[in-house]
Order: structure tokens, then C-alpha cells, then sequence
């Protein structure tokens, strides 16, 4: 919900340490996958009882994911840095929730699975909207930097990254948050499939004729 006006406020200073990395030698994919790995220590961390440390892994997993995105735009943007970026930026997500499952499988482990599979829910139908979105030749007008069609909704990764937050801040409110922002994903989800279904119904009626 808040990605289009975050992303337009840190567009400047990111672009500028972007150009430094680039200066260095550095590539987009590079910082990716960097990004990628250090967001994954916070699995270690969270599981060990070490959360707020691990806020400092999250930070910088999405730091990475700005910079890469700010790398490729002053460059060339590829499929392949595209198809990178939301792979591992779902794959991050879902690591955050098993973390705390790991932490204390007794009382995390439900909220947990729900968690993730509401992310289940939020990341296939933004992923098949975008598919046949490219499909068709639409372009997004909110996410024009997008490498596919980035399809908003009411969680996306500043909300989800919020939460996060929170959850290190507060691992003994784990369930609670991880039930609530599972409702608010079931939210996105169902607008998300409504948007699909109203921009691809005239396919179906033409299929009938």
C-alpha cells in the first residue's frame, strides 16, 4: 500500500550509492544475491533467540533490494535481474515466519504456517496477474521501473517488512501479529483475484461466443 511513495522518496539517495557500487565494479545481480544472503541470517538469529540483531539483517536485505533495482535502471535492465529480485525476495519472506517457528515450534509453529500461507495466497495471484498482464502488453502506470507488471495491494513489502519489524521487537506477540497480517494478506488476496477476474473476464465471455 506504501511501496509507490517509499520508493519515490528513496529513489535520489539510492540512486546515488548505486552509482558508487557501479563505480566499484559492482553489478545488480551481485547485490542481489548479496542482499539475499544477508537477509537469510536472520533465520540463525531469530531461531537463537537473537531477534533484534536480526532486525539488522532484514534492514540490509532491503537495502540490497533497492540498490539492485537503482543499479539496474542506471545501467540495463534484464529478465534475468527481474526473474532474481521477487524470487528471492518471496523466498526472504517466508523465512522470516519459519524463523520464528524454529525459535519456539510449540507456540509459533500454527501462526507460522498460517502466515506463510497467506504469502502463498498474496504471492500467486500478484505473480499470475503479472504473467498475463506481460501477456497482453499492459504495463503498470503505478510501478513503471517494475521489470513485469506490479499489481498493488493493501500488504505489500513495506507493510510486510513493518511487521517484521515487530515481530523482532516483540517476539512474544509473534502469533498475534503473524494471525493479524495473515487477515490483511486474505484481504490483498481476494482484491488481487477480483482484479484479475474483471481484467481477464472478457477473454472468457469472447471463449463462450
Amino acid at each position: 500500500m506504501f511501496d509507490r511513495a517509499l520508493n519515490a522518496a528513496l529513489q535520489r539517495p539510492l540512486t546515488r550509492m548505486a552509482s558508487g557500487l557501479l563505480v566499484c565494479g559492482l553489478r545488480a545481480n551481485q547485490i542481489t544475491w548479496i542482499g539475499f544472503v544477508l537477509g537469510l541470517t536472520a533465520i540463525p538469529l531469530i531461531a537463537l533467540g537473537q531477534p533484534l540483531w536480526a532486525l539488522l539483517s532484514i534492514a540490509l536485505n532491503r537495502l540490497a533490494d533497492g540498490l539492485d533495482g537503482a543499479m539496474a535502471r542506471l545501467t540495463r535492465p534484464t529478465d534475468l535481474g527481474a526473474f532474481l529480485d521477487i524470487s528471492l525476495d518471496f523466498l526472504f519472506y517466508a523465512s522470516i515466519p519459519l524463523a520464528f517457528v524454529l525459535a519456539d515450534p510449540a507456540h509459533n509453529g500454527l501462526p507460522g504456517a498460517v502466515l506463510i500461507y497467506s504469502f502463498i495466497g498474496t504471492g500467486s495471484t500478484f505473480l499470475a496477474f503479472a504473467v498475463l498482464a506481460t501477456k497482453r502488453g499492459t504495463t503498470s502506470t503505478a510501478f513503471r521501473h517494475k521489470g513485469f507488471y506490479y499489481l498493488g495491494g493493501l500488504t505489500e513489502s513495506t507493510e510486510t517488512i513493518a511487521v517484521f519489524a515487530l515481530m523482532c521487537l516483540a517476539p512474544g506477540w509473534f502469533a498475534v501479529l503473524a494471525y493479524g497480517f495473515a487477515g490483511l494478506c486474505a484481504l490483498t488476496t481476494v482484491t488481487r483475484m477480483a482484479a484479475g477476474m474483471a481484467a481477464f473476464r472478457s477473454d472468457d465471455n469472447q471463449s463462450t461466443r
